[in-house]
């Protein structure tokens, strides 16, 4: 879980990451229970091979931070994002309390999957 003390200084934790990565933040925020991560990143790098050190990085930092009561799930969603889109995207990241009020994390992300057309088997999404 994300506390509401650990969560600005992980979303700046998390900005210094993708800078560090040769990337560019352009939108950080989430609930207790996920993150979003809007970034440009640089092709030095793969997704998962970005996502691999980015969580990696971050879960030891927060483990520090939350005397080891932290952990990411094992898996991760990443899309690209369309110029034309990008403000779109940042307006809902930066407003994912309201939400998520709205729409549970878990139920909003099947319907993305579908609207991608990206086929899955709900029993390997959590685990």
């Amino acid at each position: 879980m994300i506390t509401n003390d650990l969560r600005p200084r992980l979303h700046e934790y998390l900005g210094g990451l993708v800078k560090g990565l040769h990337g560019t933040p352009l939108e950080i925020n989430g609930t207790a229970d996920h993150v979003h991560v809007l970034a440009k990143i640089k092709p030095v790098i793969s997704i998962s091979d970005f996502l691999g050190k980015f969580k990696s990085l971050s879960s030891g930092w927060a483990r520090r931070q939350s005397r080891g009561r932290f952990n990411w799930q094992a898996k991760y969603g990443a899309f690209t994002v369309s110029q034309s889109q990008a403000d779109r995207v940042r307006r809902y990241i930066r407003n994912q309390e309201a939400h998520h009020a709205k729409i549970s994390f878990e139920e909003e992300f099947k319907v993305l999957l579908k609207s991608h057309g990206i086929e899955f088997e709900e029993k390997y999404l959590w685990r």
